[in-house]
């Protein structure tokens, strides 16, 4: 395979404890790494945007515009976790800057907690391990209740929903859920066609959707009117989708039978800060600091994962499952040099393109351009001999935002 410009001085900076296994994929692949423990204030990252060429992080830095203004030398970044609005896509995308995330790697450890915590919950077992420990023996068959039968809601049919109704079924839960988009089910899972629906007729409402304009505040003192008497949330998707002040209120007045929450709408940045939120005093509440997709299983799969897309584009300039950036994935050809142009998607760029290498007289090997709403992403091989002359006149285009010569 071509290699990226030397890989000595790709500087590539990790942050919140990435699991080993991108470290180890990265130095298998001749890149040196810097790898922290924690995250990084805005004000640490904008002093180490300067020099840095790839930076992968969790849930938990914040990458804010201002940073990417500052980045000139910035590449990538990754997201070594599922969710990516601790980024600012848009920010990224105008400074050529395409996003990784693991969609995938994750989902089965999230959905396996959900589905010990939907039997926790029904059981009252937090409840009961709780009492055990302060010494109180206290067995009780009031308001415990099997599974079987029950009907789960999951709203958000993706990857990780798709998975929860899975197990649900093979629990013998029946499966409802609903989605923005038309989603195919699986197994004998049904869709229906409102929230307001799903949350009517389900004994267990699981969250599953991604944080945006949508969804922020989705459940509220009005949307939890309409869940059953006496059933239970669980949310593991992001904190702001909840309003956990009228969770709160639908627990105290036994609205809610309980609930079990993974995220929060602040949460710290290390382990050894202090905690507080309005859930903590209620029984049947099963709170957990963000661990859904912490398995040493998801973190290896989303290290390899994640690397594996960074060290593609690197190498061969391939963004196919980039979040923020146009898909090109363009074969690689000998005897060539790869010249990767990102521009305004504005009529006649192509045009304006080709005219130079034609003036020029140089051969193009192998082209694919991928466009959005507002930037194009185009991949060349052409000739060796003329590849800086052409990297500098589509450079100088004033619909160009970054050109390089890849290899």
């Amino acid at each position: 395979m071509a290699l990226a410009f030397p890989k000595e001085e790709i500087k590539i900076l990790l942050l919140e404890n990435v699991h080993d296994s991108a470290l180890e994929n990265f130095k298998m692949n001749g890149f040196e790494v810097e790898r922290l423990p924690g995250s990084m204030s805005e004000r640490d990252l904008l002093v180490r945007a300067q020099d840095i060429h790839i930076l992968g992080i969790r849930s938990k830095t914040q990458i804010p515009a201002p940073f990417f203004e500052s980045a000139k030398k910035l590449l990538s970044v990754g997201c070594f976790c599922i969710g990516t609005n601790q980024v600012d896509l848009d920010a990224a995308k105008k400074s050529g800057v395409p996003v990784f995330n693991a969609p995938f790697s994750n989902t089965r450890s999230v959905a396996e907690m959900i589905m010990a915590e939907i039997i926790m919950l029904s059981r009252r077992l937090g409840d009961r391990n709780m009492e055990l420990h302060r010494g109180h023996w206290k067995k009780d068959s009031k308001n415990c209740f099997e599974v079987r039968g029950k009907t789960i809601g999951i709203v958000g049919y993706g990857n990780i929903g798709t998975q929860v109704g899975v197990l649900a079924e093979s629990l013998g839960l029946k499966v409802l859920f609903f989605d923005v988009l038309t989603k195919m089910p699986i197994g004998n899972s049904r869709a229906v066609d409102s929230l307001e629906s799903l949350l009517r007729a389900s004994d267990f409402v699981s969250l599953h959707v991604p944080e945006n304009s949508s969804t922020r505040g989705m459940i509220n003192r009005d949307t939890l009117k309409h869940f059953k008497k006496s059933s239970y949330l669980l949310n593991a998707s992001r904190g702001s989708i909840v309003d956990l002040k009228a969770v709160a209120e639908y627990l105290k007045s036994g609205h809610l039978a309980g609930c079990a929450i993974d995220v929060y709408p602040e949460e710290p940045l290390a382990n050894t800060e202090g905690f507080q939120t309005e859930l903590q005093d209620f029984s049947n509440v099963i709170l957990t600091p963000h661990i859904g997709g912490s398995t040493e299983e998801a973190q290896e799969n989303i290290g390899k994962e994640v690397s594996d897309f960074l060290i593609r584009f690197v190498n061969r300039g391939e963004t196919t499952l980039s979040v923020n950036f146009p898909h090109v994935d363009l074969a690689d050809r000998k005897e060539s040099h790869r010249i990767l142009n990102i521009h305004q998607n504005v009529p006649g760029v192509l045009a304006n393109i080709n005219a130079i290498i034609s003036a020029l007289g140089a051969n193009i090997q192998g082209q694919q351009l991928s466009t959005d709403s507002e930037i194009g992403y185009l991949i060349m091989d052409i000739d060796k001999n003329l590849s800086n002359q052409v990297k500098d006149e589509i450079s100088k285009l004033s619909t160009s935002i970054k050109t390089r010569i890849l290899y």
